[in-house]
């Protein structure tokens, strides 16, 4: 994923948005994927880009929202498409010798993958046009068995996080606030 697919939602967003804004009314529904949600190993590029995706959307949700535009962000696991076929996939050169292991046992489990995610695409579209008519559609989209695992998981974390930082993180306002 480069940062110029990344910067083409943005264009095409801002490109539908006046003719929702005077209709009042619309649907913008981006695709993201699991490393948007959760980040993944050795796919620092792509998760920051699907980062940014959803950052955006997530944003720009309150803006459009009184113009009774809706903005989902669609966050698929791993769907049986050509994602990972050797067409599509590219790795990086030269690796840092610190992660040349890592590296080697990543790429064979990518391609280990292909043709094996359990997600079938097709129900995926089947659901996306469910999203798409519904009336309050969700801001985000959890879409395979193996995404709702991790964002769920991610999502405990995050409370255990935000638990562990209460004792020191709280009570920093000034004083006179």
């Amino acid at each position: 994923m480069s940062a110029h697919s990344e910067a083409a939602v943005a264009l095409v967003t801002r490109a539908v948005l006046p003719v929702m804004r005077a209709q009042r009314s619309g649907h913008v529904l981006t695709l993201s994927s699991l490393a948007g949600a959760v980040g993944v190993d050795f796919c620092v590029a792509c998760s920051a880009a699907k980062f940014g995706v959803e950052g955006f959307m997530g944003s720009l949700h309150h803006d459009v929202a009184p113009f009774n535009i809706h903005t989902t962000i669609v966050e698929p696991g791993l769907f049986r498409t050509e994602l990972l076929v050797d067409a599509s996939t590219t790795y990086a050169e030269g690796s840092i010798d610190d992660y040349a292991e890592r590296t080697a046992a990543t790429e064979k489990v990518w391609e280990s993958m292909n043709g094996g995610q359990s997600g079938d695409p097709a129900k995926l579209a089947d659901a996306l046009l469910k999203v798409a008519d519904l009336q309050a559609p969700p801001l985000r989209f959890v879409a395979g068995d193996d995404c709702l695992q991790a964002v769920e998981t991610k999502a405990k974390t995050l409370l255990a996080q935000v638990d562990a930082s209460r004792a020191l993180g709280s009570g920093l306002n000034h004083d006179d606030a």
